[in-house]
């Protein structure tokens, strides 16, 4: 990874946290995909046994923050029980995120990934929800900063190659939701209920991006932008930037029923190529 002096400057003081275990850079930077604006997406990995000193942490980080003042670092849990918890930073003029991660739920995540147990979860800030495996694939496409006991490298090991068992699981749980979906904004249409067919149709779509990411072996980190990564991917829907952008233009103007008629058919097409 090129040299980032952000990075070099804050990588030492974030170690020396107690009860941090790793660090490592996720998000488009991690991924090679940032533009020179994007935020910095930084994991710190805690074990259970040593609990991360989230004071020390504050402390640590009210001395190199743009803004002393509005530094808030949250405890453990307080983003819930996956997204778990962390700070906003704004580090020298950069926006800088930090995220806690128990190596110790993520090494039984990935187990359970790699054995095809997943599930759903309710998550602000996740409209289609938060799915587990979400875990594994940011230990897949992350870059170790700081990993002096190994942690990181070994659960890395795991998430190569892809497994068979979370593909099928993937495409099992949602594939069958795409049309179910589909069929009830249907059942609203009479009603004129424009708020939940777009619920319905975003999560039909949010589902085919699921499906698109296990059949080409990829983890889905993130639905925000998952489907326009799609359409990259060798095993992809025809015309699917398209066809989704004509979803949303003819929910906008009240065409709901063209709007699902689009999502069959790029159901149809998704089922043709799984």
């Amino acid at each position: 990874m090129p040299h980032d002096p952000l990075l070099a400057s804050i990588t030492p003081i974030l170690a020396k946290v107690p009860g941090v275990a790793a660090i490592v850079l996720g998000g488009s930077r991690a991924r090679g995909t940032a533009h020179d604006a994007s935020d910095y997406d930084i994991g710190l990995y805690y074990t259970d046994t040593t609990a991360l000193d989230t004071d020390r942490l504050r402390e640590a980080m009210t001395e190199i923050v743009d803004v002393p003042d509005a530094v808030h670092v949250t405890p453990i849990g307080e983003w819930g029980p996956w997204i778990v918890g962390g700070a906003w930073l704004a580090i020298g003029g950069r926006k800088v995120d930090l995220l806690y991660r128990s190596i110790d739920r993520v090494s039984a995540t990935l187990d359970a990934c790699r054995n095809g147990d997943i599930a759903m979860h309710y998550q602000p800030g996740h409209p289609h929800g938060f799915c587990p495996a979400i875990w594994m694939g940011e230990v897949a496409l992350c870059r170790s900063l700081h990993d002096p006991s190994g942690l990181i490298a070994e659960l890395k090991a795991r998430t190569v190659p892809y497994p068979r068992a979370l593909r099928d699981a993937l495409i099992r749980r949602f594939q069958w939701e795409i049309l179910f979906s589909i069929e009830n904004a249907e059942i609203a249409l009479p009603r004129g209920d424009s708020t939940h067919v777009a619920g319905c149709a975003y999560r039909a779509l949010a589902c085919m991006g699921q499906v698109l990411f296990a059949l080409n072996g990829q983890y889905l980190i993130n639905e925000k932008g998952a489907l326009s990564a799609a359409v990259g991917f060798p095993v992809t829907i025809h015309g699917l930037t398209e066809r989704v952008a004509e979803v949303w233009r003819s929910i906008g103007s009240g065409r709901h029923a063209d709007a699902l008629q689009t999502l069959r058919m790029l159901e149809q097409d998704l089922r043709e190529i799984s």
